[in-house]
């Protein structure tokens, strides 16, 4: 009976020194939302028209309040992807699944294109009744930049790679396969590159040095160290 006692006791004192959180109102969760400015975050009603608009959805979409709440959420999408119909297979989308995640260029009021997440997720009451659709939107376009540019000195790289006659340069896996192949490595080894690639490098030794192992020497002084000439 003591030790129910004083476990009733510690359980209280628990209580006493948790802090006193007051129930949250409507107004409130509206205030958290609308002071949210590096992400939209907005609600569509059931036809895809814009509900509410918080200080995130102004700052990188540009339209206030006033200028976009009421008017179809496609007014955000380029006209080539209006034209095919994407802002309506977002929403069926989301119905069908519950949630639906996108990228793309999206359209500010100003006409310029700005890289994009979103994610859309319906809504619907206690009695499974669809209410709307909420809207969260996070613009991506300096992330976009630089993959664009990461992207594109890549394809430079490959391009003067590829371009070099006089010596064979090509990567091989973590398993010794060949996986790219160069024009000058189809001058000097003769193969063409649907001929070798996705082969062992072990391909190129006579088969003494196979036997002996060579090749996997070669792999690992390189592991090992960094590189191996030979």
């Amino acid at each position: 009976m003591g030790g129910l006692e004083i476990s009733i006791m510690s359980q209280s004192a628990a209580a006493s020194r948790l802090p006193s959180i007051p129930s949250l109102s409507w107004d409130d969760c509206r205030l958290l939302v609308d002071s949210v400015t590096d992400y939209a975050v907005f609600m569509l009603d059931r036809d895809g028209r814009v509900a509410t608009w918080n200080r995130g959805a102004e700052r990188i979409k540009g339209y206030t309040a006033d200028e976009i709440v009421g008017e179809h959420f496609s007014k955000f999408y380029a006209p080539e992807d209006v034209a095919a119909g994407k802002p309506e297979r977002i929403l069926a989308t989301a119905l069908e699944a519950g949630r639906v995640e996108d990228e793309g260029w999206r359209l500010r009021k100003d006409g310029t294109r700005f890289w994009a997440n979103v994610v859309v997720t319906v809504l619907r009451d206690g009695n499974d009744v669809l209410r709307g659709y909420a809207k969260v939107t996070r613009g991506l376009t300096q992330r976009r930049r630089a993959e664009e540019k990461v992207r594109a000195a890549e394809e430079r790289f490959h391009h003067l790679v590829d371009a070099v006659a006089d010596y064979a340069i090509f990567m091989l896996d973590p398993a010794g396969n060949v996986a790219t192949w160069n024009l000058g490595a189809k001058r000097i080894k003769g193969y063409e590159s649907e001929e070798i690639v996705g082969k062992s490098f072990s391909t190129f030794y006579t088969s003494e040095d196979r036997a002996a192992g060579k090749p996997q020497r070669v792999l690992e002084t390189a592991r090992t160290l960094g590189r191996c000439e030979d």
